[in-house]
């Protein structure tokens, strides 16, 4: 299957007001572009070095989210290119985004890391500290916080991931009722290429897929 071919049947199967994310990590910006003339609308990229090459050639062909660690000293980069960050899990990370946004004149939609899992190699807050950092984040100036998000367990069945996506709805529902400035809860992102079937059914709108698109990688 070609990377259209991939992009049409994702596209198909999901259903209506699920955003579908291209995770583009290591993929070359031919293929990145291949995706988008396919139809996608949005390009997630881990890695902000690999995002700028990217975005030289393809820029305002697609809405950008990071949907990778961000560190600290990539953020004043960051904040050019995206359209989104989807992982912010601290404080400190979001007040640096939101500085420098001041700086460029930018409010940046973001969404909240939350380690539904509790895994202790994955970035995100934990469930019970997710309120207390969207009011922290909802009184900067420069950020509009738009959800949440989590990556689920990576492997395995599919089924896996259920429990943790029905979780996270129940979160996000929560945090819907809690009113704060500057926060829209709209999204919930979660869902990968082996589990995507599964998310949106539990709540996800934002959906990230890197494998089912663009093959394995080399």
């Amino acid at each position: 299957m070609t990377i259209k071919q991939n992009v049409s049947q994702i596209l198909s199967e999901l259903p209506e007001g699920v955003q579908l994310v291209a995770a583009a990590k290591t993929r070359k910006p031919e293929e990145i572009l291949e995706a988008i003339e396919a139809g996608i609308k949005i390009v997630g990229e881990n890695y902000v070095q690999e995002a700028e090459r990217a975005y030289e050639l393809i820029a305002n062909k697609a809405k950008w989210h990071f949907i990778g660690h961000l560190q600290k000293n990539k953020v004043k980069k960051a904040v050019k290119i995206f359209d989104m960050i989807e992982t912010v899990d601290s404080f400190e990370l979001a007040n640096e985004i939101d500085k420098r946004c001041a700086q460029i004149g930018k409010v940046m939609p973001v969404l909240i890391e939350v380690n539904i899992g509790r895994e202790a190699q994955k970035s995100g807050v934990l469930p019970e500290n997710t309120e207390q950092l969207a009011k922290e984040i909802s009184a900067l100036p420069n950020i509009r916080l738009m959800g949440l998000m989590t990556m689920g367990p990576l492997s395995g069945d599919p089924e896996d991931s259920r429990p943790y996506f029905v979780a996270m709805k129940k979160l996000f529902e929560k945090m819907k009722k809690v009113e704060l400035p500057n926060t829209e809860m709209k999204y919930l992102s979660m869902g990968m290429t082996n589990s995507y079937k599964i998310a949106p059914e539990e709540g996800a709108n934002i959906i990230r897929i890197g494998t089912k698109i663009f093959g394995e990688r080399n």
